[in-house]
């Protein structure tokens, strides 16, 4: 409970120092939750910027075939990401449809119906979604600690006036030095909270974006995947 009387705390640190066992509690709690938001913050940073690359190198590598066979050899090359696992799937079951695959000549190989490219369109984007989903993993928890840490910082201050009132009413003082070291207290929860809210938010909504980008990306390449078998004169 708020004494009444004691020392002023004259910085932030001394106020939270002398503060009540609620605030603290709500503090240790912001604390955790800063410490959760800015390691997946650094790790999804870590891994969009890994697969920056990746796109980079899948997309240089397929620019210089000529044919969806020598994009296979050339993607068989490259270290695992979104992209060449899309293209996998979708070279996988189209060589699954046709002997050979996307080896064979296109005047051998019979062409696709059109229940056989209805199917190799829902492939390539079951692939796309699964992509999208794996990307998002652990995104929405920035956006779980961005919503709730206000209110949890909002609760820290409303018990924290409540003691201080409590403890004003039990000392019988009602000036202004009495009642200011209290509200003091009670409002560094709600500064705790919005300090792991803020950059929780914003990182929520850049890897949102980044994300979709790369599910666009994927999409957009799967057109080109059936785009390039109709040039070829599989389809």
């Amino acid at each position: 409970m708020m004494q009444v009387g004691r020392a002023v705390p004259t910085s932030t640190w001394e106020l939270v120092a002398t503060s009540s066992t609620e605030t603290k509690f709500v503090l240790a709690v912001l604390v955790i939750f800063s410490l959760v938001s800015w390691f997946l913050i650094v790790a999804k940073s870590w891994q969009l910027r890994r697969l920056k690359l990746a796109a980079q190198t899948f997309f240089r590598a397929v620019a210089h075939a000529t044919r969806l066979d020598d994009a296979r050899m050339a993607v068989n090359a490259l270290p695992p990401s979104p992209y060449t696992r899309l293209f996998k799937e979708g070279v996988t079951f189209y060589a699954d449809l046709v002997p050979g695959g996307v080896s064979a000549e296109p005047h051998e190989a019979p062409r696709l119906t059109p229940s056989q490219l209805e199917a190799l369109r829902m492939v390539l984007e079951t692939q796309v979604d699964a992509e999208h989903d794996q990307l998002g993993r652990w995104i929405p928890w920035l956006a779980t600690l961005g919503s709730v840490s206000p209110l949890l910082g909002l609760l820290g201050t409303v018990l924290g006036v409540m003691d201080a009132f409590i403890g004003i009413a039990a000392g019988g003082a009602g000036n202004l030095a009495a009642v200011a070291p209290g509200v003091a207290e009670a409002l560094v929860t709600t500064v705790a909270g919005l300090a792991v809210a803020v950059p929780s938010v914003i990182a929520y909504n850049i890897f949102t974006a980044r994300q979709n980008f790369v599910a666009a990306e994927l999409e957009g390449f799967a057109r080109e995947m059936i785009v390039t078998l109709a040039r070829e004169g599989r389809l």
